[in-house]
């Protein structure tokens, strides 16, 4: 089955988009209580639920997205920096989800997440210095906590009064966890997908680390993630596959909490780098909301795994960080060798994505075709269906059935 955009559906899902990006920041909806634009943003959001459910006999989809709507799932937690890369007493400026924020490491090894701006005179704090327990600006020496509240002002003269309690910088929740340090985009964590832990792997950390940018919104970053389609024409390489090795493939797929699940499988045959894992490995690919692609590679001793996190810098920008582990010995040795290999995949990805930027000049309406791109309409219906779950108040329901998909890649 196939689904079409019915007639004047790009212009809802524009305005839906639109109230959406400001809704969902936290004090519009103290404005709209229960009525008034609220009602306007649920009315919204099943038409954009139902231009993705409406079936057709066609193959194909048109799909007008919100990939530059600034429409940033807000209310989830998003990868940010390894955490070696924030050390006690040191701080690090980093955008997110068009926030500039400051990020550090308090002298207990609390990391800790705040706007990177003063608010007497609006200088980035990450300019100024940090103790471990005060973060000093550097115009005028005003100090803040971690958690945001101001704790002096050195030009307030003997009998001046103000009220430093009522003086804050905001504060983002922030995490580390298994050697990352993720950061919230809202303010209610608890809902939201969980930060994706790794069982396997303990308190491992990442054998191997990328980090690119990629020149568009994380709507097209996360489709081009999971796309099963581009392989052979984007990733062409001799280590990887070649134009020549496509063939028919038929995967399993199942929901998974936050998202769905390609069930075990043998890896492509037309894969060459799995030959690295030896054995006859099994692989899992799970994807979850907001971003985040986590593959498994099991052999009978080892275990491989790739994660994925998408991070939105800005409303046309996004991070993409790709972060392997590995049990395997032998692969710690050949660790100078995997990580150009690794760059120069992420780089394919990269330029299709700059080149695809060109195209996408006027919003123009996507044609997804089954099986193909399936996945990538799932990811739309996911997120749709988490931003009416939280404008609601209730709790997220998959929208998702047990699948089988064919394509040939």
């Amino acid at each position: 089955m196939a689904f079409r955009m019915v007639p004047g559906g790009r212009f809802v899902l524009g305005v839906a988009r639109r109230l959406l990006n400001r809704t969902l920041r936290g004090p519009a909806i103290g404005r709209c209580g229960t009525g008034g634009c609220g009602a306007l943003l649920f009315s919204n959001l099943q038409r954009i639920s139902a231009s993705l459910r409406r079936p057709t006999t066609s193959l194909a989809t048109s799909l007008a997205t919100d990939d530059r709507s600034g429409a940033i799932l807000r209310e989830a937690w998003y990868f940010a920096v390894p955490g070696s890369r924030v050390r006690i007493g040191k701080l690090l400026a980093k955008r997110l989800f068009g926030e500039q924020l400051l990020l550090g490491r308090d002298h207990a090894g609390q990391v800790f997440a705040l706007r990177d701006r003063c608010p007497h005179r609006a200088i980035p704090l990450s300019f100024g210095q940090f103790d471990g327990r005060e973060i000093e600006c550097c115009y005028h020496g005003w100090r803040f906590a971690p958690d945001g509240g101001c704790t002096g002002i050195p030009s307030l003269a003997s009998g001046q009064s103000l009220d430093l309690s009522k003086i804050r910088v905001r504060a983002f929740p922030a995490r580390e966890v298994q050697g990352n340090i993720w950061v919230y985009g809202g303010d209610d964590p608890a809902g939201a997908p969980e930060i994706p832990y790794l069982p396997e792997m303990g308190e491992r950390r990442a054998s191997l680390i990328e980090t690119m940018p990629f020149p568009g919104a994380i709507d097209h970053a996360v489709t081009g993630l999971m796309d099963p389609a581009h392989g052979p024409f984007v990733h062409r390489s001799w280590w990887w596959r070649s134009r020549r090795s496509i063939h028919e493939k038929e995967k399993a797929f199942a929901p998974s909490p936050w998202g769905f699940t390609m069930l075990p499988h043998a890896p492509s045959r037309n894969s060459r780098a799995y030959k690295l894992v030896g054995g006859k490995p099994e692989t899992t690919i799970e994807f979850r909301l907001p971003g985040v692609r986590i593959e498994r590679i099991r052999t009978a001793r080892h275990t491989l795994l790739n994660m994925t996190a998408v991070t939105p810098i800005g409303k046309d920008e996004s991070e993409v960080n790709h972060l392997i582990y590995w049990t395997m010995p032998w692969l710690t040795a050949m660790r100078p060798l995997l990580r150009p290999l690794a760059r120069a995949f992420l780089r394919q990805d990269r330029d299709i994505m700059e080149k695809q930027r060109i195209g996408l000049a006027g919003d123009p309406p996507l044609l997804l075709i089954n099986d193909a791109d399936v996945q990538a309409r799932w990811y739309y219906r996911l997120k749709a269906e988490y931003l009416r779950a939280r404008a609601e108040g209730r709790e997220f329901q998959n929208p998702l059935k047990p699948r089988v998909l064919r394509w040939r890649s």
